[in-house]
């Protein structure tokens, strides 16, 4: 019923340094080719359409916010989202808690993970003898908690209470830069580094926007320790209100020489969140505002009554944050699927 996420041979003997070279030989170039002839009708059509788009907006100057919503940092989606960050061809980054924090889970437990293929035929004793081992499921990968969460604790939690007793303030993306960019974590590495993509956006310091990080495990473990006193001002770390304050200006000082790109990966709050920047700017700021240029949403989701993640992108323009002139497209398919063929074809047609 499960098994162990690990690569073949002793960690030794596997490569953790960034060879591009073989990257290249591993699959990017042909990619593109494949795509192209085989992919001709309905949602394969619309992938198409969309990663030439990206491409497009690219070549035009764009600027490109990509949003993370559902676990694609535990789908791995860092393994083709890394290197997109890299190339520069994602300038901004919107995503919530659970993505940010679960891309360093994976990269310092990675080897503890369990995945388990036939997750829909678990009983409830099935799922009780996950919790016992310490294992939380996400659809069919259970993150260990001793080994990702409890490992990254002790250290956020040294940066947290070291602002804290400094009086300084930062977001929670600012706190995980901090801690993978001064090397505390990397003893515990068990995957390739180039392949994190919040190790990525780090070292580029990418502005990042997190909405609702309350709502994370490591939210969660924030309030507990301002609870316990372990941390004096709970306004420590950064609020949303004050993300979408940061995220009105890197919008206004982008699109005012950039049109602006949006790549959506799911629904709720990385989406509805940032994407709404434009009508404030434009609606309760009275500013002339550039609208989203490009749009893009991989969902799964259907139209239906009052479904936002399902709805279609036009119905966008009514509330202010696309026009007319907008490019859009909509891929009404599997993220985990579908993203990283985006990114290889942009990786290799930019």
């Amino acid at each position: 019923m499960v098994e162990d996420r690990q690569e073949s041979g002793p960690r030794s003997e596997r490569v953790i340094a960034h060879d591009t070279e073989a990257r290249n030989r591993a699959g990017m170039p042909g990619v593109a080719r494949f795509i192209e002839h085989h992919f001709r009708h309905f949602n394969a059509a619309a992938l198409v359409d969309a990663a030439k788009g990206y491409v497009r907006h690219l070549s035009n100057d764009g600027k490109m916010m990509v949003t993370l919503a559902g676990a694609m940092s535990t789908a791995e989606l860092g393994l083709s989202l890394a290197e997109m960050i890299r190339e520069g061809h994602v300038h901004a980054i919107t995503c919530t808690g659970a993505n940010l924090e679960e891309d360093v889970f994976n990269l310092v437990a990675h080897d503890h993970y369990v995945r388990i293929p036939k997750y829909r035929d678990l009983t409830a004793a099935d799922e009780q003898a996950l919790l016992e081992r310490h294992l939380n499921r996400v659809t069919d990968t259970c993150i260990p908690e001793e080994e990702a969460i409890r490992r990254i604790e002790d250290v956020i939690l040294e940066a947290w209470q070291d602002a804290d007793a400094k009086g300084e303030r930062y977001f929670p993306h600012e706190f995980l830069y901090r801690i993978l960019l001064n090397g505390s974590l990397e003893h515990h590495y068990q995957i390739d580094p180039a392949d994190s993509w919040l190790l990525a956006a780090a070292e580029k310091n990418l502005p990042i926007v997190v909405p609702g990080w309350e709502d994370s495990t490591l939210g969660n473990i924030y309030a507990a320790h301002c609870l316990e006193g372990h941390i004096g001002n709970v306004h420590t770390v950064r609020s949303g209100i004050e993300y979408m304050m940061v995220l009105a200006d890197w919008y206004t000082d982008t699109a005012t020489n950039h049109p602006v790109g949006f790549f959506q990966i799911g629904g709720g709050i990385a989406g509805d969140f940032p994407i709404c920047v434009v009508p404030m700017l434009e609606q309760d700021l009275q500013r002339d505002t550039r609208k989203w240029a490009w749009f893009c949403q991989i969902s799964d989701s259907t139209t239906s009554f009052g479904s936002y993640s399902g709805a279609v992108p036009n119905e966008k323009i009514t509330w202010g944050k696309l026009d007319e002139s907008s490019e859009s497209h909509i891929i009404e398919s599997d993220a985990t699927i579908v993203a990283p063929l985006i990114f290889a074809w942009v990786l290799e047609r930019a």
